[in-house]
């Protein structure tokens, strides 16, 4: 619809709510307030409008004050003990360093509303002002109660540094990558890295667009605390039960759980018996080799069908073998890698400290190999004398191998 058209009828222009349920309690904790038009019988959604950037701002900012305030006024009607998440474009916001906006949701306060249950969702890669000024508003903002959630996180040019000065109570992710497969492992290198950051700034991560079982299974899986998408409900003109999807999500986070239990001790036996496995060629090749090279390279032969690097370093992540690589034409000695330091490697001494402890070895997280790209596992083993083995596990053998991947 033109423009003109939605000011000319915004009789007909309505709230919707798409529900938001919660990971601990499996009930609705919330929903995001959608606009709608009603036009000759259809349901219309307003998300064109609001991204048309021919359309003037304040056509945009009273259609959105105009379906906010109608949710409002349902939501003190129905006494709604959720949170309420309100799409808001943070440059229409600056345009007046946020006080209409502040002042509509005040007026609403004095009729009963509760502002801890107000969260504005921005898109921080959509903002085109001065974000230290934004900065300042959203902990005026605070004052009041009111939370903020940062929209799209992980899509186009979000910057994870400029959210993180934001320091949002809510992360929203959406998972459209997941629609039509499973995450590429630059999805998950991105999401971990938003994990991280969630764990930092001490915000929950809610997941959007959830439109099948494997996608929620994902978002559980990763930390979410918030889920969103058609798979659960889709927007409606009214609230729902509190409690509608808590059999159907407890029943699924149920598979799910013993889903991943199997899927760790399966990852443990095979642990264990990796670890069997090297502490025997270790116990009988270490007294037996004059060299440490010569000790990988033996190592290299016996562990040929689960391996494509392996190298020692001491204590103080100083390689003191060269590299042996297994590339396209066999195994070869890489003496260049001699003396490099890999204490600069996040969580490399942390796990040296732990070796040394337990004495036993173990895998590390999937993570991305720096020189092939490959999605790998390192197993790390303490050797006698204080020196420390370092074997790479190749993708494939990872992917036959069921619990590792």
């Amino acid at each position: 619809m033109d423009a003109l058209d939605i000011l000319s009828n915004k009789q007909d222009v309505v709230p919707y709510y798409q529900a938001i349920f919660s990971a601990d309690e499996q009930t609705i904790a919330g929903y995001e307030v959608l606009g709608r038009i009603q036009s000759r019988g259809e349901i219309l959604s307003l998300e064109d409008f609001f991204e048309d950037e021919n359309v003037p701002d304040e056509y945009k900012i009273e259609i959105d004050d105009y379906i906010v305030e109608q949710a409002l006024e349902y939501a003190l009607a129905e006494k709604l003990d959720a949170l309420i998440f309100i799409n808001r474009d943070a440059n229409l916001l600056m345009m007046d360093h946020g006080e209409s906006f502040l002042e509509l949701l005040l007026r609403f306060q004095a009729k009963g509303l509760k502002l801890e249950q107000i969260a504005i969702e921005v898109t921080e890669h959509q903002f085109k002002g001065d974000i230290e000024r934004l900065q300042h508003l959203i902990l005026y903002y605070r004052t009041y109660g009111i939370k903020l959630a940062a929209a799209n996180i992980g899509r186009e040019s979000s910057n994870l540094d400029r959210i993180g000065k934001l320091s949002p109570d809510i992360l929203k992710i959406d998972l459209q990558p997941l629609r039509m497969t499973s995450a590429s492992a630059s999805y998950n290198d991105v999401l971990y890295s938003i994990s991280l950051l969630a764990r930092k700034i001490g915000a929950s991560i809610l997941f959007e667009d959830i439109e099948a079982n494997f996608q929620l299974q994902y978002a559980w899986r990763n930390g979410g605390r918030y889920f969103q998408g058609f798979y659960l409900t889709k927007p409606e003109a009214q609230f729902l039960k509190k409690d509608l999807l808590k059999k159907k999500l407890s029943s699924e986070f149920h598979h799910f759980i013993v889903h991943e239990k199997k899927k760790l001790e399966t990852f443990y036996e095979l642990s264990e018996q990796f670890y069997q496995r090297v502490h025997h060629l270790a116990l009988i090749n270490e007294k037996l080799c004059d060299s440490q090279d010569k000790l990988i390279t033996i190592l290299s032969k016996e562990l040929s069908d689960c391996s494509f690097r392996i190298y020692i370093c001491d204590s103080d992540g100083f390689q003191t073998t060269g590299n042996i690589f297994k590339g396209s034409d066999g195994w070869v000695f890489q003496e260049q890698y001699k003396n490099k330091n890999w204490s600069w490697r996040p969580y490399f001494l942390e796990n040296l400290m732990k070796m040394r402890i337990g004495r036993k070895g173990f895998f590390s997280d999937l993570y991305s190999d720096i020189e092939t790209g490959e999605t790998i596992r390192t197993y790390s083993y303490p050797l006698d004398d204080g020196h420390y083995l370092f074997i790479d596990l190749p993708y494939q053998y990872l992917y036959d191998q069921n619990g590792m991947l």
